[in-house]
């Protein structure tokens, strides 16, 4: 891989991992689309780790704040008594169906999910999604008093981003705004929530990149596009939509499967 698609690239999943468009769709479809080679899903994660290195950043002094009291109470022998060590405890509950899910379908994401046509339809399925929660937009609840049930949805939105196209935090904020959480509160619960899983998903797929490819230059140059692009989107988001609804990345959305169906029709008829 040539140092300047690794940039692209990681810009692209800087960008797409928390805006509500979908990082895995974007890496399958538009190297497709400019005639790239398949760079695989090991470099996917290696991206990840940039995005990672963001969210870890933008949200140190959260983590620190809800470790700290996840600790206190834990010192009382009540871990989940005070607010921030009961939020930590939800965040890792909600955890569970994506790291589930992510077990039982690594084979399938690997192979048959990575398809243009699929990414087409998804891209399109959860705007329409999106769109639609977003219009329950101007509920009043916060992150921090989400509620079991209320992880668990939210943790289940979140195992469909197995899906290119998906999008981990377009599911996720669709299903807090459905549930009635401000537009600003669904993506900072969103993002809280992409720290574990991501998290979980280098821990296992980064060590086989490194062992078979080693971290190369591009492949470095990539993670730091990732970071550096993804800390960016995390601060625009979260300043765009307290004043502002979600619609123009629907949208987005519609827009760009529209163009990959285009390619596929064009592509169909060249090769027919």
């Amino acid at each position: 891989m040539g140092f300047g698609e690794a940039v692209v690239l990681g810009v692209l999943q800087g960008l797409g991992e928390f805006l509500p468009i979908s990082s895995s769709g974007h890496l399958i479809a538009v190297p497709w689309l400019l005639g790239w080679p398949e760079h695989g899903l090991a470099f996917d994660v290696a991206l990840h780790l940039g995005t990672l290195a963001a969210v870890l950043w933008a949200f140190a002094g959260d983590w620190w704040r809800l470790g700290a009291s996840a600790l206190r109470g834990a010192l009382r022998g009540r871990p989940f008594a005070e607010p921030g060590g009961r939020l930590l405890g939800l965040l890792a509950l909600a955890t569970i169906p994506g790291a589930a899910g992510g077990l039982l379908l690594e084979d399938w994401a690997e192979t048959v999910f990575r398809s243009p046509g699929l990414v087409a339809a998804t891209m399109a399925g959860m705007g329409a999604v999106l769109l639609l929660a977003d219009r329950r937009g101007g509920g009043t609840r916060e992150a921090s008093g989400v509620s079991v049930v209320h992880a668990l949805l939210i943790g289940t939105a979140q195992a469909l981003a197995l899906v290119p196209g998906v999008s981990r935090s377009g599911a996720t904020i669709s299903m807090a705004l459905a549930l009635g959480y401000r537009r600003d509160e669904a993506a900072r619960f969103s993002f809280l929530l992409a720290t574990p899983i991501t998290f979980g998903a280098a821990v296992l797929k980064v060590p086989h990149l490194l062992s078979t490819t080693g971290p190369s230059g591009a492949v470095l140059a990539g993670m730091a596009a990732a970071a550096l692009v993804g800390l960016l989107a995390i601060r625009v988001l979260l300043a765009y939509v307290r004043t502002r609804d979600y619609a123009v990345f629907a949208y987005y959305r519609f827009a760009f499967a529209a163009l990959l169906v285009a390619a596929l029709l064009v592509r169909s008829r060249i090769l027919g």
